[in-house]
């Protein structure tokens, strides 16, 4: 492996531990310090262990496995114990209720389901093996309600034979407007997107790059796991993102890098001081704007423009302390320049068009029953669904999505899911969700209602059932019908607003 790039994560990841097997490779959790961590070459020897254990199973080279649980140090080792075996990685959100992962992972079939930390439900994909996979310090976890303890590690690790253009896994989209879809990841595209993180970041092994974000987003697991791998960095998560605790983490980690986005950029300005973050020893903060640099004295931030699509991230920016930013829609929007292995446009009604010269950059198409379905125009391009415009440098700035979005707490709200759900509330004609910005950062999500009245008892015990990210805070009952297009019948939520409201009532829960 010495003397070439790695060809797949399973390389990656044996090829640093050897090299840097003290190196931290875990996830903090509320009460942990940086010595209490677990290391890089421990990891690997564990998930070495397992792969020979999940061999023993079945499981072999391209199987499809779903992992599903919040961040933790466990969650990473199953990552990484099952990029060893060359298995392929569906990263599914936990927050979910078992009946739609059960509809994400319907066209994957996956043969393994992997629950960490969370309660198994084996009715998620039928016929897969259930694996409790929360705890394997003792040397053994749970399939199928039978006890398997790992063996020793094989001498051909199977994920080492991957080729660059084999699935490495796939993450959901958001599911704005449907049910999230799976996009298929090659391992040249997490490379790719992993180089390019470490090159614009200047990372090395005296790094530590902080990743405080739930590990099935790109963001965390690509630009700061693979990322820092990549870099020949340490990497460090966290178990549940916390304004309060974020500066002292970052002192006690001593970490040099941190992998955010602009929700918790947002709340540790309105909520932290710089006399909360004095003492840390971050050089640069991937996403960050001009303000973020000023206030925590952070020499270096970045603002970026990507998705899961189209390869992570296409586009950087670095902002520097002392700069200010001139953008009239906010440095947050300000994706800058494209990175060397991404083509964009804009099209005609300002969509943001990417594409590549070479396979493996961008995702490889959304997963179906049929197969991975190719999404590229005939001549080449991905529509991202973005709008976007090209400032005076020839640069990009994001400027919204195009189809219909709400985001709260930075997680994207499943609207037609959510709808469906509050459909069997009795007494209510029509429905529909949408949103009003939150002044501390994204949206609330706010439920329209043709109706009588508003039955607010019933409506929270139906939303109670749905993860709180999902759940409507205020309920506005209008008068008259709500706003549809006469073919189709979509609801035109951008309508929904100029409608007399008769009735609002805020929603709590316990």
């Amino acid at each position: 492996m010495t003397g070439r790039p790695p060809a797949n994560l399973a390389e990656l990841l044996v090829s640093c531990a050897q090299r840097h097997p003290q190196h931290r490779f875990a996830v903090a959790d509320a009460e942990v310090g940086h010595g209490q961590l677990a290391t890089l070459g421990g990891t690997l020897e564990v998930g070495g262990r397992l792969a020979a254990t999940l061999a023993e199973l079945g499981l072999r080279a391209g199987t499809r496995v779903a992992l599903i649980g919040p961040t933790s140090s466990a969650y990473l080792l199953w990552w990484a114990g099952l990029q060893l075996s060359g298995a392929e990685v569906a990263l599914v959100n936990p927050s979910y209720p078992a009946a739609l992962i059960a509809e994400i992972l319907r066209p994957l079939a996956p043969e393994f389901v992997v629950w960490v930390h969370r309660d198994l439900e084996s009715g998620v994909a039928s016929g897969a093996r259930h694996i409790e996979g929360a705890d394997v310090g003792d040397g053994t976890f749970v399939v199928d309600g039978d006890v398997a303890s790992l063996g020793e590690t094989p001498g051909d690790l199977p994920g080492l034979a991957r080729r660059p253009l084999d699935v490495a896994g796939w993450m959901h989209t958001s599911g704005t407007t449907g049910v999230p879809k799976l996009c298929t990841q090659s391992h040249e595209y997490f490379l790719r997107l992993g180089r390019f993180v470490a090159d614009t970041l200047a990372l090395s092994e005296r790094d530590l790059v902080f990743a405080p974000l739930p590990l099935f987003h790109i963001n965390p697991l690509g630009y700061g796991v693979v990322g820092a791998l990549v870099g020949h960095s340490e990497v460090v998560g966290w178990e549940r993102f916390s304004a309060r605790r974020f500066w002292p983490l970052v002192r006690d980690l001593a970490a040099t890098s941190a992998i955010l986005h602009a929700p918790p950029v947002e709340i540790l300005k309105q909520t932290t001081t710089a006399g909360d973050a004095a003492g840390h020893h971050l050089r640069s903060v991937l996403y960050a704007d001009p303000d973020f640099l000023e206030q925590f004295d952070i020499p270096l931030g970045l603002s970026v423009y990507g998705s899961t699509e189209v390869g992570g991230l296409s586009h950087t920016w670095s902002w520097r302390r002392g700069e200010s930013s001139d953008v009239p829609e906010g440095a947050a929007r300000y994706g800058g320049r494209a990175r060397a292995d991404v083509r964009w446009t804009l099209a005609d009604d300002g969509e943001i068009l990417i594409s590549s010269d070479r396979p493996g950059v961008l995702f490889s198409g959304y997963l179906s029953a049929a197969g991975v379905q190719p999404v590229t125009s005939p001549d080449g391009w991905f529509h991202t669904g973005d709008l976007g415009r090209v400032d005076e440098f020839g640069n990009l700035v994001f400027l919204e999505r195009a189809a219909e979005a709400i985001r709260v707490k930075g997680e994207y709200v499943p609207i037609g899911y959510v709808e469906e759900r509050l459909r069997t509330v009795a007494g209510i004609d029509d429905l529909a969700l949408w949103r009003r910005d939150n002044p501390l950062v994204d949206h609330d999500a706010v439920l329209y209602i043709d109706a009588p009245r508003i039955p607010a008892d019933q409506l929270v015990a139906a939303a109670e059932t749905l993860p709180r990210f999902m759940r409507p805070t205020v309920v506005l009952r209008v008068d008259g019908r709500l706003p549809r297009d006469a073919g189709v019948g979509k609801v035109r939520r951008r309508d929904l607003a100029s409608l007399t409201v008769l009735e609002e009532r805020e929603l709590s829960y316990p």
